[in-house]
């Protein structure tokens, strides 16, 4: 059904390039495990329209930089929606893995996609400047304040899904961060949130 509710919002190009995401996923996740096996059969819903929330809230950007990328959400998804949506924006993903990163360049390839892959760690690379980051699954929000620290612009917004213990990650995090945050609900979790945090300096 997502994909229906998906398909009444974009052009037709940028739905072909969705499913040949998907299709990709599908076929690279046994050989690498890009995403659980348990979420396939509802992938549209739970990755795929779950990513379009995130971009719809940050939709306005010069660099989108999404961090652990793995199988690509947010970050895939956004590039598929800035392509149509917001061409200008140049979407940056980094991945540690090689094999995701392989994965990540070969769904760019056959979509079309201008993005650039960064085959390296987080805390490794110079700082990438973005005036949007995201990350989805990737670490405690303690932990990526500190990544957004470094990597963000000075008046830069992190954009962050969490699940249902997001209060709780919100109040560890304050003991070693001042940021400003808004929570918006998920549309794809009821126990879930997205994060925008602005103004992040350490205690």
């Amino acid at each position: 059904m997502s994909r229906e509710i998906i398909a009444q919002s974009v052009s037709r190009e940028t739905l072909e390039r969705l499913d040949i995401y998907a299709n990709l996923l599908t076929k690279w996740n046994p050989k690498i495990n890009l995403v659980a096996k348990s979420t396939i059969p509802n992938l549209w819903n739970r990755h795929i329209l779950d990513s379009v929330q995130v971009f719809k809230l940050a939709n306005n950007f010069s660099h989108w930089a999404d961090l652990g990328s793995g199988g690509g959400f947010p970050g895939l998804v956004a590039a598929i929606y800035s392509a149509e949506f917001h061409p200008e924006g140049r979407i940056t993903l980094v991945e540690s893995d090689q094999r995701k990163c392989a994965f990540l360049r070969n769904v760019a390839r056959e979509a079309g996609l201008d993005i650039q892959v960064l085959a390296e760690r987080i805390e490794e690379i110079p700082s990438l400047g973005a005036d949007v980051l995201t990350a989805r699954a990737l670490a405690s929000l303690t932990e990526l304040l500190d990544f957004a620290s470094r990597h963000l612009s000075a008046d830069g917004m992190a954009v962050f899904p969490k699940g249902a213990r997001w209060k709780a990650e919100v109040e560890e995090a304050e003991r070693h961060w001042h940021f400003n945050w808004t929570s918006l609900a998920s549309r794809t979790d009821e126990q879930a949130v997205i994060l925008k945090i602005k103004g992040i300096v350490r205690v």
